[in-house]
Formats: C-alpha cells, sequence, structure tokens
C-alpha cells in the first residue's frame, strides 16, 4: 500500500494559505494545494494498517488506504472512482470537513496523520479539470416519483442516488438558489460557490429536477406532495437558532449569525442590497463585533467581519478553553476534545473562554456587553464572584447553535413525529418517519451536524427509499 516505509521517511506536509493581507481583501477561497510531487509523497505514509480507522472516523466510510495508494501510483482516474464510491461530494468535504478521518489515522497517535483531506480534494479538483466528472444517466426509468424537499447535502445527494436508480426526483428548496447550508453558511472563502453549480448542473443532467423558492408547508403542501409523489424525503436543516435571553436581547444590533452569513454570501453572488439584506444590512465594518459561541459558525463571522473591516473581533464561549493537545491514551481514534485554531481565528480575533454573557448594554444602539466568568465544577456552571466585567460592542452576532428544525409550516403541517430534541423522528436504517410516505435525514432528523453526515445520511436514505419503491436497491449504503 504506498510506499511501505514512507510514513516511516517522510514528515506530514499540508496545504498552507495564502497571505492574510491578501485573503482578507476579498472572499475567494486562498488555500494553496499541495505540488503534485509533494502529494504524491504524502499518499505515500499510508500505513497499510490492518485495522485502517479512518474508515470508520469517516461518516461516509471513504475507502481512504485503497485511493491513496492510486494516487501513489499516479492514477488518479481509478481514485477518483474508488472516491465517489462511496461521497457524492468530495470537493465539499475536501474543503469544509474538520476531516475525523485524519484524528482517527493510527499515525495520529504521533500527531502526525496522513492528509487524507488534502489527498481527497487533490483527486475530485483533478478530476473536474480533467473532464472525468460526468453525468451518471440511468439506462432505464422506473416509473416512480420522489419529492426532495431541502437542497443541502442531504437533499442533494438523496436526490441524485435515486435520479441514478432511475426515479424521477423533485428537489425542492425554500431559497433562490439550491446549496442550503452549503450555499449561505459556507463563506465563500472556504468554499466557493461555483462548485455547487457545477454539480448541480451534473444532476439535472441526470434526470433531477430543480425548483427554488418553493417552500413546502407554505408555497406548496405536504398533502400535494404525498398525493402527486410515490414518496417524500423531508432533508432540510436545523434551522432554529438558539436565542440569548438576556436583557438587551432584543436590540437591533443583536443578531443570529446566519442572517449576518447569509447577507455576505448573497452580496457576492451579485444580488442588490435589497435583496441580500431584506431586514436591514448588517455590516461590521469599523464596529466593534462581539461573537458568542466558540463553533464554527463563529468562527465563519470572525473571518466575514475581519473581511468587512472591523474595527475589532472578540468571540466568547461559555465552556472552559479545552487543552492545546488531546490524551491520545484516552482519545484516540475518537474525535477529541482539543483547541481548535481556525484559519479565521489567524486573521485577527480576541478569544475567551469560561464567559457568560448577562446583558446587552444600550438604548436604541448597542454600546456593550456585560459578562461574567464562570467555572465549571462536576459538570456545573457557577459564576465567579466578583469576576464581572464589560466588553464595548457596536454589533453582536448570536453563534449559540441550533436547537432542531423549524416546526412552523412542513412540519406542523405533516404531523410526522419528533424525537425528545425536536428532531424528525426517523431511524437510521430505514430513516422512514410515522408516515409511511415520508423519509427523513440529515440535520432535519440528527440535529446539527456535519456535511460529511449530510451526505451519507442522504445516500442512505436514498436507498431506503428505493428498496421501499421498487423492493429491492441496487444503490450502496
Amino acid at each position: 500500500m504506498g510506499k511501505e516505509t514512507g510514513f516511516l521517511e517522510l514528515d506530514r506536509q499540508d496545504r498552507t494559505y495564502g497571505p492574510v493581507e491578501d485573503r482578507l481583501k476579498n472572499y475567494n477561497e486562498f488555500v494553496v494545494p499541495l505540488s503534485p510531487e509533494a502529494l504524491k509523497a504524502q499518499a505515500s505514509r499510508c500505513m497499510n494498517c490492518g485495522v485502517p480507522h479512518c474508515h470508520t472516523g469517516c461518516p461516509v466510510n471513504n475507502i481512504i488506504p485503497d485511493w491513496n495508494h492510486l494516487v501513489y501510483e499516479d492514477d488518479f482516474r481509478n481514485a477518483l472512482e474508488v472516491l465517489h464510491s462511496t461521497n457524492n461530494f468530495p470537493e465539499f468535504t475536501g474543503r469544509i470537513c474538520p476531516a475525523p478521518c485524519e484524528a482517527a489515522c493510527t499515525l495520529n497517535i504521533i500527531d502526525e496523520p496522513v492528509t487524507i483531506k488534502s489527498v481527497e480534494c487533490a483527486i475530485v479538483d483533478k478530476g473536474w479539470q480533467e473532464g472525468w466528472i460526468t453525468p451518471q444517466v440511468p439506462e432505464k426509468r422506473t416509473g416512480k416519483s420522489v419529492a426532495v424537499v431541502g437542497s443541502g447535502p442531504a437533499g442533494m445527494a438523496c436526490a441524485q442516488q435515486l435520479a441514478r436508480a432511475g426515479h424521477s426526483v423533485t428537489l425542492f428548496e425554500k431559497n433562490d438558489r439550491v446549496g442550503g447550508l452549503l450555499r449561505y453558511g459556507i463563506p465563500d472563502f472556504k468554499m466557493e460557490k461555483h462548485l455547487i453549480n457545477r454539480r448541480l448542473v451534473q444532476m439535472m443532467a441526470e434526470g433531477v429536477e430543480v425548483k427554488t423558492s418553493v417552500e413546502v408547508g407554505v408555497t406548496v403542501s405536504v398533502a400535494s406532495l404525498k398525493e402527486n409523489f410515490d414518496a417524500v424525503v423531508f432533508a432540510g436543516g436545523a434551522e432554529d437558532p438558539r436565542p440569548l435571553a438576556i436583557p438587551g436581547f432584543e436590540l437591533p444590533g443583536v443578531r443570529y449569525a446566519m442572517e449576518f452569513l447569509t447577507q455576505q454570501n448573497k452580496r457576492n453572488a451579485g444580488d442588490d442590497e435589497l435583496r441580500a439584506a431584506p431586514r436591514g444590512t448588517l455590516s461590521a465594518t469599523g464596529k466593534h463585533v462581539i461573537v458568542i459561541g466558540g463553533g464554527d459558525t463563529g468562527s465563519d463571522c470572525v473571518g466575514t467581519s475581519n473581511r468587512q473591516g472591523a474595527a475589532s473581533v472578540t468571540q466568547l464561549e461559555i465552556m472552559p478553553k479545552p487543552p492545546e493537545k488531546e490524551n491520545k491514551a484516552m482519545s484516540w481514534p475518537f474525535w477529541p476534545l482539543k483547541l481548535r485554531t481556525s484559519s479565521s481565528h489567524e486573521e485577527g480575533a480576541d478569544r475567551d473562554w469560561a464567559v457568560l454573557t448577562k446583558r446587552v448594554i444600550g438604548d436604541n444602539d448597542v454600546k456593550g456587553l456585560e459578562c461574567v466568568r464562570v467555572e465549571w465544577k462536576n459538570g456545573k456552571m457557577q459564576e465567579i464572584e466578583g469576576s464581572e466585567f464589560t466588553l464595548k460592542a457596536d454589533l453582536i452576532f448570536l453563534a449559540m447553535g441550533f436547537l432542531g428544525p423549524r416546526k412552523a409550516g412542513m412540519l406542523d403541517q405533516s404531523g410526522v413525529e419528533l424525537d425528545a430534541r425536536g428532531n424528525v423522528k426517523a431511524n437510521v436504517f430505514e430513516y422512514r418517519t410515522s408516515d409511511e410516505k415520508i423519509w427523513s435525514c440529515g440535520d432535519m432528523r440528527r440535529g446539527q451536524s456535519l456535511v460529511v453526515w449530510a451526505i451519507r445520511e442522504g445516500r442512505q436514505c436514498a436507498r431506503s427509499v428505493d428498496e421501499a419503491l421498487m423492493g429491492a436497491s441496487n444503490l450502496p449504503r
């Protein structure tokens, strides 16, 4: 597998970033790919493990050692075929996945995992460059029809798999463009949107009909879908944001992170300000910005604020600061809890942990944020007496996660059973809801999660639907 002594001879080398001063001037991707020689060398570091834990670390079960070996042999075309056998959209995951496969890599025991994500991205990018990625049109049609609601990664994967099985698939999206979270939640500097557009062209050539600006439960009823389609898949997102229940929350300068990110992505797509910001422009230019929430969405707000020219950016997290390095004996090969610093953080931001927000200061405009430090004991949070402090703020973004899918409209109308967390109740074998004609997958079913998990669920849900409609399925799980 690869070069048998590669991991002994070569150190890990990964992609680099363009200079901060250059990338802050625009919203373009700034990752610098590995050279062909370096890529081949990095692929050769794959160890031919007896038990390749990267398989189970990856939610879509990518066959990682195989395509690493093929890259080492300069056989990118077959590497692409192996990669696509488990992942419909590796150009998405090769850019924005946090790479749990690398955390599970045996070489991560010594903090030198194979650069799996970079190799994956290089394979699919070369596939597009060489024209190897073409529509996979089914040889025959089944006569069955499926409605897929939601065009994020779960809906896209589900729709594409069902179309390739020969079903007539209609993909419904309430927004004006396809992509869901990929389109309007992920900043362009992490993933440019032409990547979604070319996959959409491929899917439409495979037979997927796309209907944008159609909100199921509002524009069209669930009952209508059930009447006109043989199966319906709910593949929407977990879009109900966690609120901040403190005094001053209602001030106009306190806004949800997704509204801020969506506005900028729409501007980048060429929309005028009325379409991009129907509730009023959110601009960080010259302002003191506070981001509440220490996860990826908060990091995206940091990067976007820096590009807009914020006077300062501070990101707050209520949990304690994670350790710089995980305890391998306790965590490997599972996803470790450790400090993660994103490219956006490196561009400029103050970060603070174990901070509880108490009150937004201001009359008509936000002026500041009152906070207090907390300590965690036995899983319980306690305020530290005398630790109160105030931060200057003009704009506060809430990036504290999501409570699940929105209930009003489609879910309330459908009457499907929800689980204890408010997500659509369906298991991971059949993905079928309490309504025998409705399936569900992705964040709407599992809650806020990763793009790679959404792709996995969309693929598995498609197989379940195909099996129910046809009695058997050749689609992979």
